[in-house]
């Protein structure tokens, strides 16, 4: 027997949510995907160009703040699951992202010169904040429009991760430039907030990291505790009352019981102490299904871990790519030359015309053959991109050295403001690649980290694949600096102001070097993987 009751209670819920919602919240990471991208591509010209600083101070500059931009969401992620909720975070962080974008075009502008660097690197950490709020919450916030229990929103949503990266100046005035950003930016918002009525909210559902806490403290104080002394039950249950001294739990779990980190059930063991207790202490006592969300958790790291030489390979996007391509030819025609930092744009071009090819016609070919709703598991793709992303660093070192032996052959080694007669488009093979590695990588660890969260740690978990870039731009600084050094006592700079004297192609070697060393971690992990398994239920993801 059918109850209408229920029916009609999911009829009026599924009013708000799905794609009629999630697309207002595409715009607005459109928008600041625009604004951010625009900005760290035509950063390094900024620096080397306007303020003078050499190419590799500059690459680390554009490092740090890229890194700080994409490490600040944890804080963000904090903020929202504690305070405010991650709608309210969203508008909060807009308005801060705007301010930014205002004191930027001040600082290229109407500021006295000898204030402007000062302002401007203010503006941009005002900026990374209004991203540390931004990043955490609205990814997140648009697949929360997606029910999981409903099978047809469920492949929704992991169509909607690959839609939502398909949704995402040195020729003309900087001030021009970075008012076209902020223009885009107030626009996007305002569209935002024209859906607030679509929307499903949730409000603040407490500190995403104090159950985490509460387990290993819990764990550490029962850790002399045995199964033979002083052991009177199991808590399967939030409440005092699901404290059990039965062998098996009184109500079901939403987790299944795994057998890694076995240290942690220590939490769960009731002695003496719990069962005086009129109440559950949760420093004390921890449910079981809290211990497997704990675990979850500590699954995720080393992915995430052997996921950083993504990071470190994508910074050089922004960084020693755009400074290679405004050393070569970039004219179309007499009188219009090509921005160096414009061929970025080939990267998202390649997202935009791939994502479709994946999402309509890859995964619903594969998933015939596996079975898996998302065609391929998701490790399985991000392993795909860690593949592409080597592949890049080796096709930028080959583009890279054939660009020197052609300054040789010109006799530019030491006129390295001399065009080096050699097309731009030379690079695009290596932009086309980032493209598909971003497209497979940083799609896939999107939706890993949300559908292998605790579902009350999915801000923290979209903040977390955010922190790969961040932590793998401070890398990529560090890395820098040790080239540098290491280079320098042997005579010769790798990563001089002199593009052409130097040997950028030998860095590149490196990191193409490292990123293998990288993978082999990364498969070894990935083969060690279990995925979030439900009491009862099918493993949601198989390997």
């Amino acid at each position: 027997m059918i109850d209408h009751g229920l029916e009609d209670t999911t009829q009026r819920k599924r009013s708000k949510g799905g794609w009629n919602a999630a697309i207002f919240i595409i715009f607005v990471e459109v928008a600041e995907r625009f604004t951010f991208i625009g900005l760290a591509s035509n950063l390094i010209m900024y620096l080397t160009d306007e303020l003078h600083e050499p190419t590799s101070t500059a690459a680390k500059n554009v490092n740090t703040w890229v890194g700080v931009s994409c490490v600040f969401p944890i804080v963000g992620a904090f903020i929202a699951d504690s305070y405010l909720g991650r709608f309210q975070t969203i508008v909060v962080a807009s308005f801060i992202y705007c301010t930014g974008m205002v004191l930027l075009i001040l600082s290229v502008s109407v500021i006295p010169w000898h204030y402007r660097k000062a302002l401007f690197f203010f503006a941009l950490y005002i900026l990374a904040v209004g991203e540390g709020g931004h990043k955490p919450c609205v990814q997140t916030f648009a697949a929360d429009q997606f029910d999981q229990n409903l099978p047809e929103e469920k492949k929704a949503k992991s169509s909607f991760f690959n839609w939502w990266c398909f949704g995402i100046m040195d020729h003309i005035s900087w001030v021009a430039g970075f008012g076209t950003l902020a223009s885009t930016l107030g626009v996007s918002l305002a569209i935002f907030l024209l859906g607030i009525k679509r929307y499903e909210k949730q409000g603040p559902i407490g500190s995403p990291f104090t159950k985490v806490v509460q387990v290993f403290v819990a764990a550490a104080r029962k850790w002399r505790v045995n199964d033979a002394h002083g052991v009177l039950g199991v808590c399967f249950g939030e409440k005092l009352n699901d404290v059990q001294v039965e062998a098996q739990p009184t109500v079901a779990q939403n987790l299944a019981h795994t057998k890694q980190f076995r240290f942690l059930e220590k939490a769960t063991i009731i002695d003496n102490i719990d069962a005086s207790s009129e109440s559950r202490n949760p420093w004390r006592l921890c449910s079981l299904n809290q211990v497997e969300e704990v675990k979850l958790v500590l699954r995720l790291i080393p992915i995430w871990l052997s996921s950083l030489m993504f990071g470190v390979v994508a910074t050089n996007i922004s960084t020693y790519f755009t400074k290679q391509g405004s050393t070569m030819i970039r004219s179309i025609g007499p009188h219009f030359q090509i921005p160096a930092a414009s061929l970025q744009a080939f990267v998202g071009i390649t997202i935009m015309i791939t994502v479709p090819l994946y999402d309509r016609v890859l995964v619903p070919i594969t998933r015939k053959f596996s079975g898996h709703y998302s065609g391929i598991t998701l490790l399985q793709r991000v392993g795909i991109g860690l593949c592409i992303s080597l592949l890049t660093m080796v096709v930028a070192a080959l583009v890279e050295a054939k660009r020197v032996s052609i300054a040789k052959q010109y006799d530019l080694v030491d006129n390295y403001k001399e065009i080096v007669p050699m097309s731009v488009w030379w690079l695009l093979p290596q932009y086309i690649l980032s493209g598909l590695a971003d497209m497979f990588t940083f799609v896939g660890l999107q939706e890993l980290f949300y559908d292998q969260m605790p579902e009350s740690l999915r801000s923290l978990g979209a903040a977390a694949y955010v922190s790969v870039l961040g932590v793998g731009s401070f890398i990529s600084s560090a890395i820098i600096s040790i080239v540098q050094a290491i280079s320098s006592s042997c005579g010769e700079k790798w990563l001089g102001n002199n593009l052409n004297r130097a040997h950028l192609d030998y860095f590149y070697w490196v990191l193409a070097g490292l990123s293998a060393l990288n993978l082999c971690v990364y498969v070894w992990n990935a083969m060690h993987y279990m995925y979030k398994k439900l009491e009862g239920d099918e493993i949601l993801a198989s390997k």
